[in-house]
């Protein structure tokens, strides 16, 4: 089974995003375990990312993907690290340089959003990446 460990600063306010994210947690449930951590400030989860092998930190500058370079990236990376990713979301201020220096850099979007609606985005953005390799219907 993949596992995937989520990293961010800050906890959920809205129930309504948290029930959306619990809901691709659950439709991911038979193929990827996911963990997911969040920080008080950016000292803890820079603290929390080092102790990661393999770090892909979400960043405005990073390289953008369209969804299906992003499943194709997904599984790459999968198949490298041995099956366990963490993906880091910093807060207000960004990531800390270290982590930027340390892990992949990739974007969702050159819009900025706050690290709930990133966290929203980017589980819908990995269940769909796991339906574009089984070739399902969703992403049509």
């Amino acid at each position: 089974m993949l596992k995937l460990k989520i990293l961010s600063v800050g906890k959920t306010k809205e129930k309504w995003l948290e029930d959306a994210f619990d809901e691709y947690v659950k439709r991911l449930r038979p193929i990827i375990q996911v963990e997911c951590q969040w920080a008080k400030d950016s000292a803890q989860l820079l603290e929390w990312a080092q102790k990661e092998a393999h770090l892909i930190c979400l960043d405005p500058a990073g390289k953008l993907l369209t969804s299906e370079q992003f499943a194709a990236f997904l599984e790459s990376s999968w198949q490298k690290s041995g099956s366990r990713l963490t993906l880091v979301i910093g807060g207000a201020e960004g990531l800390p340089t270290e982590l930027k220096q340390q892990g992949q850099l990739i974007s969702l979007s050159p819009l900025t959003f706050t690290h709930q609606i990133t966290r929203l985005v980017l589980i819908e953005q990995i269940y769909r990446a796991t339906e574009i390799n089984k070739g399902s219907q969703y992403h049509k």
